[in-house]
């Protein structure tokens, strides 16, 4: 196992300033369950020899194994200076966009982190001239501890509210796919239809084929024609 959170926190402490702000998100992708934003404040200044060996493992969230996960996300809250996170729910997403809901929420971390925060930094996105005097930095939770932390904090956060959604609807296996399309995922969808948690924005092909078979089934209008299908919302599954 690398220990890639010195890499990480040294390209924090280039910039010069004591207090850095990262912020990130988890949950794009997913046909179902919200979207999560957080935003860590670190303090370098105090982040010094034993304050900072907790956090010798930090990565991107995708390159670290789920147990690990949670004990960065320990040493995350343990370590920061400040913490924040938001939930979007699936009804948002779907009303205002998945791309729309996200820079939103990443806007509203990095202003809820300022001040003190004195640089900010987003994994990727360019928020625009609402938010916070930014950086954004592609491929940022793999080179910036701070956001590095800020997506170890998203997604173990949207990982255990979709352990509990496993537990309010267990029919879909939430706790496996955490609400990402896969062939089983897909497969409850057709057969039992969405969950209130499904995005139904989404373009997914299992929306398409029960649409179709609830098209088959409705009652013909009194000129033998079918229904008109009303139409769905456009969504995106990055």
């Amino acid at each position: 196992m690398r220990r890639t959170g010195q890499k990480l926190l040294k390209f924090d402490r280039k910039l010069g300033a004591r207090f850095v702000a990262g912020v990130d998100e988890a949950g794009r992708g997913p046909m179902a369950g919200p979207l999560v934003v957080a935003g860590v404040l670190l303090d370098y200044e105090c982040l010094r020899e034993h304050r900072v060996r907790p956090l010798a493992f930090l990565n991107d969230s995708k390159q670290v194994a789920p147990a690990q996960r949670q004990e960065l996300f320990r040493a995350v809250v343990g370590c920061a200076e400040r913490v924040v996170v938001r939930v979007i729910p699936p009804a948002d997403i779907d009303r205002n966009g998945l791309h729309r809901s996200n820079l939103e929420g990443l806007r509203a971390m990095l202003r809820a982190l300022t001040p003190p925060a004195e640089a900010c930094l987003v994994d990727g996105f360019r928020l625009g001239p609402s938010a916070p005097e930014h950086t954004a930095v592609i491929d940022g939770d793999a080179k910036s501890a701070a956001i590095a932390a800020a997506s170890i904090v998203a997604k173990v956060t949207r990982d255990r509210l979709m352990q509990q959604m496993d537990a309010l609807f267990p029919q879909y296996g939430f706790s496996s796919h955490v609400g990402y399309i896969t062939p089983a995922h897909s497969a409850i969808v057709r057969q039992r239809g969405p969950s209130p948690i499904h995005r139904r924005s989404w373009r997914a092909q299992c929306y398409a084929e029960l649409e179709r078979v609830e098209s088959a089934l409705a009652p013909l209008n009194a000129d033998g024609s079918r229904p008109a299908q009303p139409g769905s919302a456009v969504g995106s599954a990055r």
